[in-house]
């Protein structure tokens, strides 16, 4: 699976999802009509390191990470409560190897937010993950909606 790949299948398969590149990295929103100045959005496709988040190492060789928050529900059944928010320029507390491929896992910086990560996933890992991005999309909308007053 490439980052083209999995873009692609965010963009095709939910509705209202606009797109938005910067800084090495992809957000995908929830925007009816966009109608908001941005809309909520529940995955990111995060290709190169930040000064912020350095924790998976994207400056190796065509290394990605999908990142997606689809509520503390679905976290807490595959990860038990979300961490403790980290200190400014900190990672998560856990046995975690943000480097590992293939892997879900919190997301280092977000994971107390109830949001979650693989690097390079799969195709089965992908599918693993879309029923999380179903939750994601799905919390995005209702937020969206809540800010457009319906």
């Amino acid at each position: 699976m490439t980052a083209e790949v999995i873009s692609s299948w965010i963009v095709e398969t939910f509705d209202h999802v606009v797109a938005k590149g910067a800084w090495g990295e992809t957000s995908f929103f929830v925007n009816p009509g966009r109608a908001l100045p941005s809309g909520a959005y529940f995955a990111t496709i995060k290709q190169k390191d930040g000064d912020n988040d350095r924790a998976s190492a994207l400056d190796r060789e065509a290394v990605y990470r999908l990142n997606f928050g689809p509520g503390r529900r679905a976290f807490e059944e595959l990860f038990g409560s979300p961490p403790a928010r980290p200190g400014k320029g900190k990672i998560i507390e856990g046995d975690y190897d943000f480097k590992a491929l293939d892997v879900i896992m919190p997301h280092p910086i977000y994971g107390w937010m109830s949001w979650m990560c693989v690097l390079n996933p799969s195709r089965r890992t992908f599918e693993l993950c879309q029923p999380l991005l179903y939750f994601a999309h799905a919390k995005a909308s209702a937020a969206a909606e809540k800010r457009l007053g319906r």
